[in-house]
């Protein structure tokens, strides 16, 4: 994924900006050719309240989820080497794309992952969380995909997941949160990122800890369209 050679394979379409699927493998030889999305920041349409760039958001959220260790956003680079130029290569979950949010949420089974899911997205303040960014893997395993709209300073959470709202949030997530809420930044996060947008990154984090539940909605406009 970060030094792999790169091949598009074509164009996703129906997407809101330019996003190809794109295979990846070793130079050598000894890697295995791998599927992967890859975003390039001039296909980005020009928004007005988010600068260009929301490439390196998506790589900033893969980064933070690591650091969390809760496991629920693919392996993201930033490869400026690529095709179309400087951009996001994020690894394609094989999905049942039948699956969606509404209908992960009638089995129990995917409970967990949602809450994980609905709590980053707190964090990360995600403006734009639909039913078809959580992917449902082979493996039984909810992924959490298009992160590109997220890291706002201003508060900007629109999703899909609000069934948990006034629910407390696991007490294993509040304490990996911990060091977060306290400005411990890493530092692959804090270079994607603005200084006020890692100031206001903390702040959720810590308003999340002093909580402890998912919060309700808090404007006029809470969901994303379309919805799925």
């Amino acid at each position: 994924m970060a030094g792999g050679e790169i091949e598009v394979k074509g164009r996703i379409p129906w997407s809101s900006n330019a996003t190809y699927l794109v295979s990846v493998c070793g130079g050598d030889g000894t890697v295995a050719e791998a599927p992967a999305i890859y975003k390039p920041s001039r296909g980005e349409r020009p928004l007005w309240d988010f600068p260009r760039g929301l490439w390196k958001r998506e790589v900033a959220a893969y980064e933070l989820d690591v650091w969390l260790g809760w496991g629920i956003v693919p392996p993201t680079v930033a490869r400026p080497d690529a095709p179309l130029g400087p951009g996001s290569l994020q690894y394609c979950i094989d999905a049942r794309y039948e699956e969606h949010y509404f209908t992960l949420l009638e089995g129990a089974e995917h409970d967990r992952d949602l809450r994980r899911i609905a709590a980053f997205d707190i964090v990360v303040n995600n403006a734009d969380r639909k039913a078809g960014h959580c992917l449902l893997d082979g493996e039984g395993r909810v992924w959490a995909i298009d992160n590109g709209l997220s890291f706002h300073c201003e508060p900007k959470l629109r999703t899909v997941i609000w069934d948990f709202a006034g629910e407390p949030i696991d007490s294993g997530l509040l304490a990996s949160l911990a060091p977060l809420s306290r400005g411990q930044v890493p530092a692959p996060v804090a270079e994607l990122l603005t200084k006020s947008e890692v100031e206001a990154l903390v702040a959720r984090a810590a308003r999340a800890r002093r909580s402890g539940k998912y919060p309700k909605p808090a404007t006029d406009f809470p969901y994303p369209w379309p919805l799925i």
